[in-house]
């Protein structure tokens, strides 16, 4: 396993302008990561392409790997034209990640206010064009993508399956967040083990979850069928992490980890509470 930190998980220092990317590099060298993952919120590598040299060479200064770009997308659009325009964008973020010397790719896929099974089997097939093009063209960098379990239309554990057995590309997996089952209201412990074998990277998280019947106040946002969550300190809510955890660590996977903290707290006590919790939780089970 190798334990590394997600540059999300620092979104608010980001945001608010007391901490450049760099410095993030720098924070998870500080705090035991082995890798930092590059998700380009609060900052933008298209158009500052001067920041994927300077990236790189933190990275290589602080002996820290660069595990993994990932970047929005949405191939459900209203005209052709937008939907070749959107594999082309795509397509120009896959070189950003060869400049960045990654070979872990995350793209989000789709994004819909109707987030049915009907729906999703009546988009599938174009969704993993884009997807299986966009995979061909990553295939000469060396580059597995990969579709996240996020966003609703494509969260629960089958549909990532459907998606990624329709596309049938080798170098097409998923970036497997470990807390994301919650929002589509699967239990962590049995969606986990079932995407596990297709997971080119995973994510940690954890939330508060509560019942649909108890509005806890502000700072949550419900699932699918409408209970509450709360993005919390990994360890410190409501996820079995202890349990998650054995069941990543006992199927062999011994890639990337990813840190990632999305909760009230402060993000720097998060992120870094966060580290200490999975490599110990880790080591316990």
């Amino acid at each position: 396993m190798k334990l590394g930190l997600s540059t999300y998980s620092l979104h608010g220092q980001l945001s608010s302008g007391a901490m450049n990317v760099v410095d993030v590099i720098d924070f998870a060298a500080d705090h035991g990561a082995v890798h930092v993952e590059i998700v380009p919120l609060s900052y933008n590598l298209t158009e500052q392409p001067e920041l994927i040299e300077h990236i790189v060479q933190r990275a290589k200064e602080r002996d820290i790997e660069i595990s993994n770009y990932a970047v929005g997308a949405n191939f459900l659009t209203d005209s052709d034209e937008a939907y070749e325009k959107e594999i082309q964008r795509v397509m120009d973020e896959v070189y950003i990640a060869h400049q960045l010397g990654v070979k872990l790719m995350r793209h989000d896929v789709a994004s819909s206010t109707d987030v049915s099974i009907q729906h999703f089997n009546q988009q599938l097939d174009r969704l993993a064009s884009a997807c299986r093009r966009i995979a061909d063209h990553a295939q000469q960098y060396g580059i597995t993508t990969s579709v996240e379990n996020h966003g609703f239309f494509i969260q629960q554990a089958d549909r990532v399956q459907a998606l990624i057995q329709a596309v049938d590309r080798p170098n097409y997996k998923t970036t497997l967040d470990i807390g994301n089952f919650l929002c589509t209201d699967e239990n962590p412990i049995a969606a986990v083990p079932q995407n596990l074998p297709y997971a080119s990277m995973v994510h940690v998280k954890d939330f508060y979850i509560r019942p649909a019947y108890r509005h806890p106040g502000e700072g949550w946002f419900t699932s699918t069928a409408g209970q509450y969550l709360r993005g919390a300190i990994i360890g410190q809510g409501d996820i079995d992490m202890w349990e998650v955890l054995r069941i990543v660590k006992q199927s062999g996977y011994d890639g990337y980890v990813s840190v990632e903290f999305e909760g009230l707290e402060n993000d720097l006590l998060g992120a870094r509470i966060g580290l200490e919790n999975v490599q110990r939780i880790w080591d316990e089970v």
